[in-house]
């Protein structure tokens, strides 16, 4: 019996820390383009790889904060899905449940650290994902990113959780699923107990924008009447907010020195479900997610700077001033 099962696509990301490059945005600095010399050749400071992926570091994190976690993705039968099976090991993951395709390759990133900020250059291949002849046992499951060929899947998670309705279901949307079928994203939304998607993310579920509804709670209203029970948006350095049809709550960021972001997205998750999986209220979730992002921020690489227990109460702790909002 597991705590928690995340479902998603684990990858090897190879980390490029840029010396020279620019940065170009618009007027509200929203829309910001890293720029390159053309053809030119361009000095880097360092270069390393980690275990990467929504799935995997969704996994990490919470086995890390002490929930007995297992993964289910699809692998290539490579020396990188080897390497990642052996890292998820390292954080107590259980991989029993990972599957291999003798046709494609294990799914790989390029990530460029530039500034504090990281632009990601991703592989993705049609494979062949499955579902357990057995369904596993858990409390929880985390359904993220996948690529090409994830409808299979989806189809039997739906499936698993309309039989097994003591199950709870977050859903955190990857950029292919977003991008291939929002109508697909909206179908799981009905059966989704959490809903944890970033401001962008949230903007394409709703074909609107933040400007147009004015409002963090409009927009949190919005997905609420999709289906989801409730909702967790993350908005970068602006912090997140999170709630459901009897509250709502806004938190900013702790305030620390940046060294990468690549897994903020994914430690706030983290955080956040091992919050409420522990029966903590959504502000004192928000906290834990906040707390995580933050730790993972002051490191290379989204794992590195994962925090147990321990370590999210002390950040809480010295961040005291700092507290969720009611929105009104």
């Amino acid at each position: 019996m597991y705590d928690i099962i995340t479902i998603g696509d684990a990858v090897i990301d190879t980390h490029v820390n840029i010396d020279n490059a620019s940065v170009e945005c618009d007027v509200n600095t929203r829309a910001c383009q890293l720029c390159l010399d053309y053809a030119g050749k361009i000095p880097i400071t360092d270069s390393f790889q980690t275990l990467g992926g929504n799935a995997a570091n969704v996994a990490c994190g919470t086995a890390k904060l002490g929930l007995r976690t297992a993964i289910l993705t699809t692998l290539g039968d490579d020396s990188n899905g080897k390497l990642i099976v052996s890292e998820l090991k390292k954080f107590g993951v259980n991989t029993s449940l990972v599957q291999y395709d003798q046709k494609t390759k294990t799914r790989y990133s390029v990530v460029l650290n530039f500034r504090g900020e990281r632009t990601i250059l991703s592989y993705h291949e049609k494979r062949n994902y499955r579902w357990p002849k057995k369904s596993p046992p858990t409390d929880w499951i985390y359904f993220t990113s996948m690529s090409e060929g994830f409808e299979p899947v989806q189809d039997q998670l739906l499936e698993y959780i309309d039989k097994h309705q003591n199950v709870k279901l977050v859903f955190n949307p990857g950029s292919f699923q977003l991008k291939s079928s929002i109508a697909q994203v909206k179908e799981i939304l009905p059966k989704t107990d959490l809903l944890i998607v970033n401001l962008e993310e949230a903007e394409r579920i709703l074909g609107t924008t933040f400007k147009k509804e004015k409002s963090i709670r409009a927009i949190i209203h919005k997905l609420l009447s999709l289906g989801a029970k409730e909702v967790a948006i993350t908005d970068a350095a602006r912090g997140a907010s999170a709630g459901n049809e009897e509250e709502m709550w806004t938190i900013p960021t702790y305030p620390v020195e940046v060294v990468a972001k690549t897994g903020a997205g994914d430690a706030f998750s983290a955080g956040y479900v091992a919050a409420r999986f522990n029966n903590h209220d959504i502000q004192n979730a928000l906290k834990w997610g906040i707390a995580n992002s933050t730790s993972v921020i002051t490191q290379h690489g989204p794992q590195k700077g994962l925090a147990d227990e321990k370590k999210i109460k002390l950040i809480i702790s010295k961040n005291s001033s700092v507290v969720p909002k009611r929105i009104a």
